[in-house]
């Protein structure tokens, strides 16, 4: 079947807040597929303290990654590592992410990690002082690229983590570690931390305006041959973490471009992340019009076109998920008004 799937995290705006911002939202290609489309399953009910978002497990469990035995976050660094171009020697791997951890009044927070504006040489530099730390005491570790390294840490298997996604913006304390090397973890970063406090790219950051390197991140636990399942002809708007996922991956092209392909696809929307982490919901307002009017008013022309049988949305928000299909069939519903309310569900 020729079809879409657009996933779009944070399209969910917070209950508190939907009907303020529903009302001045102006997306009239997304109220059509809303109103004229149908559930595709159950809106579902989210942990707000899961160690993953819904999207991120959303998509792990596209891609056929093991769900970890207990509430943690998704099972994808030696996933990752091959999307990177890496192969993971066997054994137990994690993502790290360098990071900047802030003070806030009472407790430490952590600051998106998409955010920190590192570029290849001062990550470059920063893994140069922080490998031997991690060598000393037995652990392989890996650069990726600026944003992402590994960790090879066999006898931390079923350390319970969570992705920065999930932990920004929050009080680091319950979103740390948990279980297994727990505290061998936190004596490294630690190590980690105070390595770093000397380095001098971090004076230069902080002259510049840019928050300091100045912590590491670790999630995403599994084992060398975890690896991800191609679930689609194509998929476009892959970054970050997902690029796990990169056999399927390419370069997103234009809206136009992903209806003359075939098969069924995928199409990842993720620019609304940032701004609801960091509560912008004047900005959230503006992108998520910017997204109908580039986006999904010209896929919703080309389903009425006959390049798709069907657009699929898959909408998160912070604790909850809906899936609505659209088809050309559905479309011919005139008797249902454009509506965006099925985002307040």
């Amino acid at each position: 079947m020729n079809q879409l799937d657009i996933l779009i995290p944070f399209a969910l705006p917070p209950a508190e807040m939907a009907r303020d911002l529903l009302r001045q939202c102006q997306a009239p290609a997304l109220a059509m597929l809303l109103a004229r489309g149908k559930h595709a399953a159950p809106t579902q009910s989210h942990d707000p303290f899961s160690r993953a978002l819904p999207h991120e497990h959303w998509l792990a469990q596209r891609f056929g990654l093991p769900q970890p035995a207990q509430d943690c976050s998704p099972v994808a660094a030696a996933a990752l590592m091959r999307g990177l171009g890496h192969t993971p020697a066997a054994g137990q791997w994690f993502v790290l992410h360098p990071a900047h951890i802030h003070v806030a009044r009472d407790h430490l927070v952590l600051t998106d990690v998409a955010q920190l504006q590192l570029d290849e040489a001062q990550s470059q530099k920063l893994f140069a002082s922080a490998a031997p730390l991690f060598t000393e005491i037995g652990h392989e570790v890996v650069y990726g690229d600026a944003r992402t390294w590994f960790i090879r840490a066999d006898a931390w298997a079923g350390l319970r983590t969570s992705t920065p996604s999930a932990a920004s913006g929050r009080n680091v304390d319950i979103w740390m570690p948990e279980g297994p090397g727990e505290l061998a973890w936190r004596k490294l970063q630690n190590e980690v931390q105070m390595q770093w406090f000397s380095e001098s790219l971090n004076e230069e950051r902080e002259m510049r305006g840019l928050k300091a390197v100045n912590s590491m991140w670790i999630w995403g636990g599994a084992d060398a041959a975890v690896s991800a399942t191609p679930a689609y002809a194509a998929s476009y708007g892959l970054n970050g973490w997902t690029l796990a996922f990169g056999a399927a991956a390419v370069t997103p092209p234009t809206a136009a471009g992903i209806a003359s392909g075939s098969g069924h696809r995928l199409l990842l929307l993720d620019q609304l992340v940032e701004l609801a982490l960091a509560e912008e919901w004047g900005l959230w307002l503006q992108r998520m019009e910017t997204l109908d009017r580039e986006w999904l008013a010209p896929l919703l022309a080309s389903l009425r076109s006959g390049a798709f049988d069907a657009i699929n949305l898959i909408l998160t928000g912070a604790d909850k998920s809906v899936q609505i299909s659209t088809t050309r069939g559905t479309l011919r519903k005139f008797w249902r008004k454009p509506s965006l309310q099925r985002l307040a569900a």
